[in-house]
This record gives C-alpha cells, sequence and structure tokens, in this order.
C-alpha cells in the first residue's frame, strides 16, 4: 500500500493566511518534496452545503476563488490530484454505509462538531447533513485510502472518528478501509493562527482574515489595525507577547532573513521580543514589519493569480480532470468495500449460483 496524503478546504470563501500556515503552505511543500505516491486535495463543497443549503450560490462561485488559490500558492495539478467533492457520486455512497457503523451519541462527544453547532447557532435546529458532516469526512479520507492527512489541530477529534470507524469496517466485513494519521503544521504557532483582532480563530464569518489574495494595501490596513496589548499604552511600558496577534503572526511567519532584509536592528525575533517586553518599542514599528513579512510572502501568490484569472476555462479544465483522476479511484474502493460487504449482487457468481440451486430443488 502506498503512502496518500488527502486534504481539502470548503469552498466559502477565499483563502485566508490561516489556511496557508494550517496546512496550504505545508502540502505545497510535501508535494514538491515527491516523499508520497499521491496527493489528493479537494475542495468540500457537499460540506459546505450542510451549514448553506439556501445559499448554493456562495459555493457555486467559490469554488474557482478556491482553486485560484489553490494554484497561486504552488499547487501544481501535475503533481497532485485537485477535484471537486459533489462530483464523486461515491463519496455519499460511502458515507451512507459508514453512518451504520456510529452511533449519535458518538458524534455529538466529537468537541469539533459541539464547538461547530455553537458558532453557528444550531444548538435548536441542527440540520441533520451537518450533524453528520464528521461521517462524510471520514469518508473522503477512507474512499482514497489516504494514510496522511495535513490538518490543523482541531481536526483532530475528527481524524480519531475516521479511525474508528475504519476498524470498525475492517472488524466487520474485511480489511479495505486504511487508518489515516493527522500531519499538524510543524511550526506550533500556526496551528491555531488567531484573527487578527485577537480572538482565537481566523475566520470568514468573523471578519478577522487577511486572505492570500489581498492586496498591499488591504494587507497593511489590517495589519495597522491589529489587536496588540491593551496594556501597552505608552512607549515605556513593559509589553505582552502572550495574546498578542502581532507577535503571534511574526512567530507564524518571520524569519531570521526578514529582519536583515527590513530591520536589521534586531537579528531575530527573540530580540525583538525582548525589548518590546521591556518597554521603549512601540507597536506600529512591530506592526510595520510585520506587514513587510507578509507582503513579502504574498507577492509571488498575487502574481501567479493574476496570471491564472487570465483563463479562467483551463482553471475548469483542470478540475475536471482532476474530478475524473479521483472517480477512477473511488470507483475501485467501492467495489473494494461492496464486496466486503457482500452487496455486490451482479459480480457474485457464487451467490448466483447458490440460489440458482436453491430454487432449482423447490
Amino acid at each position: 500500500m502506498g503512502k496518500i496524503i488527502l486534504t481539502g478546504d470548503r469552498p466559502t470563501g477565499k483563502l485566508h493566511l490561516g489556511h496557508y500556515v494550517g496546512s496550504l503552505r505545508r502540502r505545497v511543500q510535501l508535494q514538491n518534496e515527491g516523499n508520497y505516491d499521491r496527493m489528493f486535495v479537494f475542495m468540500a463543497d457537499v460540506q459546505a452545503l450542510t451549514d448553506n443549503a439556501d445559499n448554493p450560490e456562495k459555493i457555486r462561485q467559490n469554488i474557482v476563488e478556491v482553486a485560484l488559490d489553490y494554484l497561486s500558492a504552488g499547487l501544481d495539478p501535475e503533481k497532485c490530484v485537485l477535484f471537486i467533492q459533489s462530483q464523486i457520486p461515491e463519496l455519499a455512497e460511502l458515507t451512507t454505509y459508514l453512518m451504520n457503523l456510529i452511533t449519535v451519541s458518538r458524534v455529538q462527544r466529537n468537541p469539533t462538531v459541539k464547538t461547530e453547532i455553537k458558532m453557528r447557532n444550531f444548538e435548536a435546529n441542527i440540520p441533520l447533513g451537518f450533524f453528520c458532516y464528521p461521517v462524510s469526512q471520514a469518508a473522503d479520507i477512507t474512499l482514497f485510502k489516504a494514510t496522511t492527512v495535513p490538518a490543523g489541530e482541531d481536526q483532530e477529534p475528527m481524524l480519531e472518528v475516521t479511525r474508528e470507524l475504519v476498524r470498525r469496517f475492517n472488524q466487520t466485513y474485511a480489511e479495505v478501509l486504511v487508518e489515516p494519521n493527522i500531519m499538524l503544521p510543524e511550526n506550533a504557532t500556526a496551528r491555531r493562527l488567531p484573527g487578527t483582532d485577537g480572538k482565537e480563530k481566523m475566520s470568514k464569518s468573523l471578519g478577522n482574515c487577511i486572505y492570500l489574495s489581498d492586496s498591499a494595501e488591504d494587507v497593511w490596513q489590517k495589519v495597522r489595525s491589529m489587536y496588540t496589548d491593551p496594556t501597552h499604552v505608552n512607549l515605556n511600558d513593559p509589553g505582552h507577547v502572550e495574546g498578542n496577534a502581532v507577535f503571534t503572526y511574526l512567530d507564524a511567519f518571520s524569519t531570521d532573513e526578514d529582519f536583515a532584509e527590513f530591520w536589521p536592528e534586531y537579528q531575530n525575533l527573540d530580540e525583538l521580543k525582548a525589548h518590546y517586553t521591556r518597554g521603549g518599542l512601540g507597536d506600529m514599528k512591530c506592526k510595520k514589519f510585520l506587514n513587510q513579512v507578509i507582503n513579502k510572502m504574498l507577492e509571488p501568490i498575487r502574481q501567479r493569480r493574476a496570471e491564472y484569472e487570465k483563463d479562467i476555462p483551463e482553471i475548469f479544465n483542470i478540475l475536471r480532470k482532476g474530478t475524473e483522476q479521483a472517480r477512477a479511484v473511488a470507483a475501485q474502493t467501492m467495489d473494494e468495500v461492496r464486496a466486503a460487504m457482500r452487496i455486490n449482487y451482479f459480480d457474485d457468481e457464487e451467490l448466483i449460483r447458490q440460489q440458482a440451486e436453491k430454487f432449482a430443488k423447490s
């Protein structure tokens, strides 16, 4: 069995820096290192519809936005398979079978589901499709026999549900599905990047995001208004870096080379933090440096995106080809799943023979 990566995003809007440091940057690295046999990256439009069922146009419009973000960030359709979830009907079939192997109470205990339900105000009326999305996610992973899922730490409870379902399926039927492992971002700070307002998570719905497609001017406007340390009122006041969004972002993005290029007064981030915490350093200087760091990183992405935007029909062509490749793999896995469950009636010659003999004797 080969080493296979599967990962994706809900196409509910453009991708932001949280997506980038949480998994997208790592995906590009893994793709280019070539240590995996196959890599699948998909747009989870079915899952996006679980809480956007009354607004499918939102998902429809953002398919291209996310595809552009993928390609401009460096994902290469020659090295990875880019596809759209809803165009793989085998995913819905496998989801249905896996639902029989998990209880409602087990899904309810999932902390990620609890958080998502609260965030969307679904406590009183939870759409069934949304409630069951951990099972849908398990089908996404297992249909392609993924061994590795690059994701943020908030997805670990989802991966545990997937592993439980794999074990249950294999014990009940046959050894067909594969247990996946999560691959967390190498930079611990990047595992849960806060919003620009200092809130726990960067989120499109909270409006606290810096997008990969933001212009240099947009980035500066957002960085300039970033949450810092409310106790750091005067220049000489000691500052705090814990919970300070500017320093969290510097942890995630800045390098020693950035200091050499933009702020040679300091050799590295540790020196900057030391100065800030003892006092005598203003927030605006730190924000200006962060702005330079982020824009330096985003500029090549912006340039690639501008080129891809010139030929949108080709973007759809890339997605069509990737979806065809993904569906071929999905069909093979489902053949194995149906055989293991013994519901491949028309291919089961022994079943046909036995039934023929049974009724011939009656």
